[in-house]
């Protein structure tokens, strides 16, 4: 396949709000052993993105400085020892960085085929929030069939993922969201009821709509006071999986007797700084259990909000820390 010499990107050249993205040319990157070569067709846009730009998520070392953590498109070249991809293989990928850009470099275990019956613009909305959610609901918090999941955030690219999968699985799931609108959206996604956290104490509202039960895990994507509310609404042996921190008070206080009267477990996790291997096995998990459920497209179906061109990077940022989107917004370059 030939390859260009250089490729349109999107880079971020100084920290701040999102007119700070710029388009830029840059060399095509040359994939390291173990590493495929990706032509990008379509870039998920997620939280981490709007992070970096502000100089709160530092690529890892090593890594592209571009933005971009979730890919999908056609393997384009190889690098010595890739064994599990052929050029021209559709494939979607989670990265360390570099995915605004025509063409993204992954290390072979983070990638994973494009699911019958999905677009390459489709694909492009799951490595990040699929990768997170099983890793971090499933793998760590251990829900199962039967058991109830708080969502907050429901219609994010995390909260939507996590309905979706907890439906596939056999579990149900409430959801949070900050509109009459978003909690419609997230009913429609799958959850069996949603909470206007605007109008309504959701830590009330969770525990009638559980019979004063609670729930057994909940998806913090907010921290702050949200930790302890969702220690509230937990029920015996209750976990919380605390992913993200919004605002800039990184700091929660907790009741430690509601803690220790739940039996609780708070969990925290990060992603983009674990290694190939370990995303490897997440990744793997994935191809086993997910994988053979999305081609039905139902109860996981993409959830694609808007489709952009790469070059409007800045306003697609501004759309995204407006927080009115629904699903995930995608870049096409």
């Amino acid at each position: 396949m030939n390859l260009p010499s250089s490729m349109n990107v999107v880079e971020i050249p100084q920290f701040g709000p999102p007119s700070v993205l710029r388009a830029a040319m840059r060399p095509v990157p040359a994939p390291a052993p173990g590493e495929v070569l990706i032509r990008v067709e379509a870039i998920g846009v997620c939280r981490p993105d709007s992070l970096q730009r502000r100089g709160m998520h530092p690529p890892p070392p090593g890594a592209s400085d571009l933005p971009g953590l979730e890919v999908a498109g056609t393997v384009a070249a190889l690098g010595d020892r890739v064994e599990r991809w052929k050029l021209g293989d559709a494939v979607c990928a989670l990265l360390p960085g570099g995915g605004y850009a025509e063409y993204a470099v992954a290390p072979q275990q983070q990638v994973l085929p494009i699911p019958p019956n999905w677009t390459a613009i489709e694909a492009a909305t799951l490595p990040e929030n699929v990768f997170t959610v099983w890793d971090n609901v499933f793998r760590r918090a251990r829900l199962v069939a039967g058991e109830t999941l708080l969502a907050h955030g429901g219609t994010s690219g995390i909260g939507s993922m996590s309905i979706m999968l907890a439906r596939a699985f056999g579990a149900s799931a409430i959801a949070t969201a900050g509109s009459e609108r978003k909690c419609e959206a997230c009913v429609r996604i799958g959850a069996a009821s949603a909470i206007n956290y605007r109008a309504t104490d959701f830590v009330l509202a969770v525990m009638e709509k559980t019979g004063g039960r609670g729930v057994d895990v909940v998806v913090d994507i907010v921290g702050r006071d949200y930790v302890q509310r969702s220690l509230d609404v937990l029920a015996l042996e209750g976990r919380v999986v605390h992913l993200a921190t919004q605002g800039p008070d990184k700091h929660a206080t907790i009741d430690m007797s509601t803690l220790l009267k739940r039996r609780a477990t708070i969990i925290g996790s990060s992603l983009r700084h674990r290694t190939p291997d370990q995303k490897g096995e997440i990744a793997a998990g994935l191809l086993e259990h997910v994988w053979p459920k999305l081609s039905a497209r139902s109860p996981i179906a993409p959830l694609v909000d808007s489709v952009h061109p790469l070059k409007d990077a800045a306003k697609v940022h501004e759309y995204f820390d407006s927080g009115a989107h629904i699903g995930k917004i995608v870049l096409v370059p």
